[in-house]
């Protein structure tokens, strides 16, 4: 399957007083003496997929670790729709990342112990969804990831790349407004990177999800609307980008 860009609509609707859904101001973080951040910033507008490349150690995974509400910056804001992430309590952050936002991380992070179905279930389970309720809408996410036919297995018994389909089903089956990837295809070969790549962005094209991607493979790069690059703990500016 060839990597390259979806053509599909996305939303234009703005929320925060920028038109952005996400944005981040001047943030800094170091870790001990270690600086990861020293300014960096970004605007993520709803529906829009952006490429965050760096080399490794450059901050990326810090950045976007703060702009999902993971980690607090030592300076500087996350706004989303608007409102500081900054200002919430600790409470209201994890209900957020539990109701709006979705996550896909390198290696998957399915729970072993759970079948397939109830990974890709258990956020809505977390949210109250009653389990039948639960399961359905999962199946339905598995279909459109093409891996409804191992709706049964555990992790352990499914291939790296359909492991990944199964952990993109998982951070979308909430309908989350911005999905968090970091390096979600980082390992997988080259094949099973662009059918991935392929299937998160037409899934979250098709939801009207906004996808913040964290890479180092400028073949994934290339499938994003825009490129912002990180270098030394700042954000370089927009490279490349897509009409």
């Amino acid at each position: 399957m060839p990597l390259s860009p979806a053509t599909a609509p996305r939303p234009a609707a703005a929320d925060g007083p920028s038109g952005a859904l996400l944005a981040a101001t001047d943030l800094h973080k170091s870790f001990g003496l270690t600086p990861a951040l020293t300014g960096a910033g970004l605007e993520l507008a709803p529906g829009e997929l952006v490429a965050v490349l760096g080399r490794s150690g450059s901050g990326k995974s810090t950045l976007l670790h703060c702009l999902a509400g993971l980690i607090r910056p030592d300076s500087g804001t996350v706004s989303y729709r608007g409102q500081d992430l900054g200002r919430l309590s600790d409470a209201r952050r994890s209900a957020l990342r539990r109701t709006e936002f979705g996550f896909v991380f390198q290696f998957g992070q399915l729970v072993p112990e759970l079948s397939c179905l109830q990974n890709v279930a258990l956020p809505l389970r977390l949210n109250g969804v009653r389990r039948r309720a639960a399961e359905a809408r999962a199946r339905e996410w598995l279909e459109r990831l093409e891996v409804g036919g191992h709706a049964d297995k555990r992790p352990g018994e499914l291939s790296g790349g359909q492991g990944q389909r199964a952990a993109i089903a998982r951070a979308l089956v909430t309908e989350p407004a911005v999905v968090f990837a970091d390096e979600p295809t980082g390992s997988l070969d080259s094949l099973h990177s662009e059918q991935v790549m392929a299937l998160l962005g037409a899934a979250a094209r098709e939801s009207g999800a906004a996808v913040l991607l964290v890479t180092h493979d400028l073949r994934v790069a290339a499938y994003a609307d825009r490129e912002i690059v990180v270098r030394d703990g700042r954000t370089d500016g927009t490279a490349g980008g897509r009409p």
